[in-house]
């Protein structure tokens, strides 16, 4: 077995490391930061707990299948709650017509039931959507998102070419103009396309193959880890050292080391700067890069080892960034669930702001909120209420950092007070402002600065057709044997399980694995942990 070097203990590298070192592999994580998890972090103060990155556990099928190839269960590792409602939306109380909030509950029928008192034929269409978007999501899991695309017969299988005229026009269509052919009501069409946004894109741009993500909240429900995600990275961390891998925080990779016999160059290992700025060389057979793949390409490798090299990037089109506004609140909030979503009217022109040729922070931007202590009182102090504020924005580390307290950049600050407001206002919470105790936040220059995030984006390369699956970046380089890739920036795409399906396409690649689907789950080790 080898030797191998992970670059990043985010959920990506730290997964790959766990499978890798129970492959028998010697592992050794390095990560720059002084704490692990990278985008999927968290903020400790004043006796509240602020996951600063991803909030939503969906896919659960995936999390279940990387904790059984980890020899165990989510069902051991994780202590979940399935929320109900799944969610609320909010919409401007002044616009015109009827702008009461709209809770989705958790349930394919109560769903249903919603989607019908605001428009008659509703249910019977959101069926067929369901149903539809179950049959692509079984698709895209057993012959797309774990495929290393290393071998054209995994996609030449009877079912797969049964499906080609079905695939083709999922492909074809975008997701926005999909969901408008089966429902008139606006609002419905916002539901069923923001999911495009957790994938990085707009849903005018998204193949209508994504309506697969409502099969996710709108059938399967929306669970909450209890400890919130940062519990989650912690029991992955758990598994992948009990496995043998080791972890160094405050290590730095400055460069991606390579030898040559004159027809092929492989990989010999990094060097490293601690946190006291000194050089390490650390020895590796084997480089696998859970780090930004824009960084890991321009600024870890040299120009002619590059498969990705910036002129490559100029042609690629980026997520959105974030304003993320994190706030103790004193008192209870009970008009806010666990999560909701703020829908500004004019849908199109908020996307605009973000993806169009004149980026701008949408004014008003529509907003994602979580509320963890809806759910778990070790969140916040007795009596106080825990708030995580997303406001997508364009990709532009111009616009500034973030900071505590109002200490941030000006764009970012006035972003973070215009939510607030929003939230404020739509909600009926109107001291909102006056109750706010403790108040942090983060733009694109703290993504650009933390996690060397190519033009300071929140995920990474948005999903457009010619940004998915075997068109997205994937998980070895082209021109260094024994040099890999994981994470949200390469195949399969963004999202906590998908740097979980990342890890596991490495894992095939080391073993030379061609399969399209999961790899077989191995036999189940006797153990127990603690739950998060």
């Amino acid at each position: 077995m080898s030797r191998v070097v992970v670059i990043g203990a985010g959920v990506a590298g730290l997964a790959t490391a766990g499978l890798l070192a129970r492959d028998g592999h010697e592992v050794v994580v390095l990560e720059k930061n002084a704490r692990i998890g990278g985008r999927a972090g968290t903020i400790e103060r004043d006796g509240f707990r602020f996951d600063s990155g991803p909030s939503w556990y969906l896919m659960p099928s995936v999390f279940d299948h990387f904790f059984a190839m980890m020899g165990t269960s989510a069902e051991e590792q994780l202590d979940l709650t399935l929320l109900d409602p799944g969610y609320r939306v909010f919409r401007d109380p002044a616009s015109a017509g009827e702008a009461a909030p709209v809770t989705v509950p958790a349930g394919r029928d109560a769903v249903a039931r919603v989607f019908e008192s605001r428009e008659p034929g509703a249910a019977r269409a959101l069926s067929a959507y369901l149903d539809s978007a179950h049959h692509a999501s079984a698709m895209a899991e057993k012959y797309f998102l774990y495929n290393p695309f290393t071998r054209l017969g995994s996609l030449t299988t009877g079912e797969v070419l049964r499906a080609v005229p079905r695939l083709f026009s999922l492909l074809g269509t975008r997701l926005q103009s999909f969901a408008a052919r089966r429902f008139r009501d606006p609002l419905l069409c916002q539901i069923l396309g923001y999911p495009a946004v957790f994938l990085g894109t707009d849903p005018r741009s998204a193949p209508a193959m994504y309506h697969l993500m409502s099969a996710l909240d709108l059938d399967e429900g929306v669970s909450y880890p209890q400890g919130g995600f940062w519990g989650v990275v912690e029991r992955i961390a758990a598994l992948a050292t009990e496995a043998g891998a080791t972890i160094r925080t405050g290590a730095e990779v400055r460069s991606i080391r390579t030898r040559s016999d004159g027809s092929v160059t492989r990989v010999s290992g990094v060097e490293w700067t601690d946190d006291d700025g000194i050089r390490h060389v650390e020895d590796a057979d084997l480089v696998v890069s859970g780090a930004d793949l824009h960084h890991t390409e321009t600024a870890l490798l040299p120009p002619h080892l590059r498969s990705y090299p910036e002129s490559w990037w100029s042609r690629r089109t980026s997520g959105p960034g974030a304003v993320l506004v994190m706030l103790g609140v004193r008192g209870t909030l009970d008009e806010l669930p666990h999560h909701s979503l703020f829908f500004t009217d004019d849908w199109d022109a908020n996307f605009d702001a973000i993806f169009g040729s004149a980026p701008a922070i949408p004014a008003p931007a529509s907003t994602y909120v979580c509320r963890p202590s809806a759910s778990d009182p070790d969140v916040a102090p007795d009596g106080h209420e825990n708030l995580f504020v997303l406001v997508p924005v364009p990709a532009d580390p111009e616009l500034g950092h973030g900071g505590a307290d109002g200490a941030g950049s000006a764009r970012i600050e006035q972003t973070a007070d215009a939510a607030i407001d929003m939230i404020s206002r739509w909600a009926g919470i109107p001291d909102l402002r006056e109750r706010i105790v403790v108040r942090e936040t983060k733009g694109p220059a703290d993504f650009l600065d933390d996690y060397h995030s190519w033009r300071g984006g929140m995920l990474g390369p948005a999903h457009t057709l010619s940004q998915s699956a075997m068109f997205r970046a994937q998980n070895a380089s082209r021109r260094v044997q024994g040099l890999y890739y994981a994470g949200a920036t390469t195949a399969p795409g963004v999202g906590v399980p998908m740097c979980l399906i990342s890890a596991e396409i490495v894992l095939k690649r080391i073993r030379g694995d061609h399969s399209a689907g999961p790899l077989p789950e191995p036999a189940r080790r006797a153990m127990r942990t603690d739950a998060v």
